[in-house]
């Protein structure tokens, strides 16, 4: 059985949505644009508190790095173009920041979202994010085990501009990729949620069957 979901959900804040090269007036999402440029983790040792209670592994909490390593790789290299998240301090330090300016668990519990037994319809997720922020988020999910019902929350996706700007992650009418396409979308083990019921569990639950 896989480990419940985190007590909040993560936020992937820095999935910046960058520019295409000549001005394409539909941004696009970059990933690993610099593939040389490795994760250290004595960088981002100042920031080790916050990281981990806001932006944790919820599959291996034990070994967060590998999972900030993968922030890095595919989104903080490509963030990393913009000056003021031009290192990897500063790209954990900006996401820290836009997570707590944005405050996504505070907003979903106001619109009546919580952990529950109970289960969520993603596209009702979707459509109450979208009324607060203006923008399409991205919501994925740890798809079910054999025996289990549903899928499970596991992280909401906001995007970005270059400019720091909120956008959508999928443009009004656009599908969204499917899962089998894109490996590793989101944290590892984690695809973008399909259409349909989803389970958002309290700190103590596992996974509902």
């Amino acid at each position: 059985m896989k480990p419940a979901a985190a007590r909040s959900l993560l936020l992937c804040a820095l999935c910046l949505a960058m520019c295409r090269v000549g001005g394409a007036s539909r941004p696009d999402k970059a990933e690993e644009c610099n593939r040389s440029w490795h994760f250290n983790f004595q960088e981002i040792k100042d920031l080790l508190p916050e990281m981990k209670m806001y932006w944790p592994d919820v599959l291996h909490p034990l070994n967060h790095s590998h999972f900030w390593q993968h922030e890095w790789e595919k989104h903080g290299t490509c963030a990393a173009q913009v000056d003021t998240l031009n290192s990897q301090k500063r790209y954990f330090g900006g996401g820290l920041d836009l997570y707590q300016k944005l405050a996504l668990n505070s907003m979903l519990q106001k619109l009546g979202i919580k952990p529950s037994i109970n289960y969520y319809q993603i596209s009702d997720i979707k459509d109450a994010l979208a009324s607060i922020y203006g923008v399409i988020p991205k919501v994925q999910c740890l798809p079910p085990e054999s025996g289990e019902e549903v899928q499970t929350i596991g992280q909401i996706e906001v995007c970005f501009t270059k400019g720091l700007q909120l956008r959508n992650c999928t443009e009004p009418g656009e599908p969204e990729e499917p899962a089998s396409r894109r490996p590793g979308a989101g944290g590892p083990g984690l695809e973008v949620c399909e259409d349909g019921p989803a389970f958002y569990p309290p700190p103590d639950e596992t996974r509902k069957h």
